[in-house]
């Protein structure tokens, strides 16, 4: 028999007064109640109730023991209550990785707004663009931009979609012919992003379709969008850029949003995570509170 189990039912058995009270309270038989009590008296060799068959009472040592047995059961309940909370309330180290640009400003303020709701939780986030093995290096979360792919081990949600859009400067549309067609940006000059040596191409979506898929005529390569952004102001060319990263630029018109009817590619965000087993409660609020903000911060309210 399990000695904890015993124990709490030699504290009913006593609490109420008899075998039969305690067997009816916890769901048992009279026979078990008194097999769990003599299974602690045989295994302590000593009594610890006097039982007649019209009454029980405790011995000096059952006394004693009784109080020691409440005491335990007491310290059981209360470490299992810090169990609980350990695995409902986030805390600890929480390890993510975001891109750059992406992460800076919007992931960042999202996560720093938990750092400050649970003061048990700390932020460990790494700014990169480049893909991290999980379980390689160490993180909880990951946040990825576009097509997560499928991976071994790997569990993902989809927080967000921002919305993938076609610029230029007034100054480049100058002297350019400015798009009327998606077909037109291959004669255009573009500035793209390079990631892990692969160019994406620009996508634009079709109803029931695939996304079409094109390519400028590439002028330059660059890993960092906001330089491209900056590119882009200064007349270098066009590029296909979240709104979120230029929404400032387009309101004081530095930027000009091209053929935004057939723009507006949703490119997904994800957040992925080990799942080799359920995720802690730090990862699981992470992910919540990503997939409820976000789109706040890339202006889809």
């Amino acid at each position: 028999m399990d000695r904890l189990t015993s124990m709490a039912v030699f504290i009913r058995a006593v609490d109420l007064g008899s075998f039969a009270k305690a067997a009816e309270a916890l769901g048992l038989s009279a026979p078990m109640v008194g097999k769990h009590v003599r299974f602690l008296e045989e295994r302590l060799g000593v009594h610890l109730i006097n039982r007649t068959t019209r009454r029980q009472s405790l011995t000096d040592f059952g006394r004693s023991y009784y109080e020691r047995c409440r005491l335990i059961l007491a310290e059981v309940e209360a470490a299992d209550v810090l169990a609980a909370n350990q695995l409902s309330e986030p805390r600890g180290l929480l390890r993510v990785t975001a891109p750059v640009h992406f992460g800076r400003h919007c992931v960042m303020p999202i996560l720093m707004a938990l750092v400050d709701e649970f003061p048990e939780l700390q932020l460990d986030l790494s700014l990169s663009d480049r893909f991290v093995d999980l379980a390689e290096d160490g993180y909880d979360l990951a946040v990825r931009t576009g097509d997560p792919g499928n991976q071994a081990g790997i569990s993902g949600r989809r927080v967000a979609r921002q919305r993938m859009i076609v610029c230029g400067s007034p100054r480049y549309l100058e002297t350019a012919r400015r798009p009327t067609s998606i077909s037109d940006l291959q004669q255009l000059k573009g500035i793209v992003y390079l990631r892990s040596g692969i160019v994406p191409p620009w996508m634009f979506p079709r109803d029931g379709d695939t996304p079409l898929e094109v390519l400028p005529s590439i002028s330059a390569r660059m890993d960092d969008l906001a330089a491209i952004a900056d590119a882009v102001t200064c007349g270098a060319g066009l590029a296909w850029l979240p709104s979120w990263l230029v929404r400032d630029r387009l309101v004081a018109g530095s930027l000009i949003e091209l053929l935004p009817d057939l723009s507006g590619f949703p490119y997904d965000v994800s957040a992925l995570w080990l799942s080799t087993s359920a995720p802690l409660p730090k990862v699981r609020i992470a992910i919540d509170a990503l997939a409820r903000e976000l789109p706040k911060y890339m202006g889809h309210q």
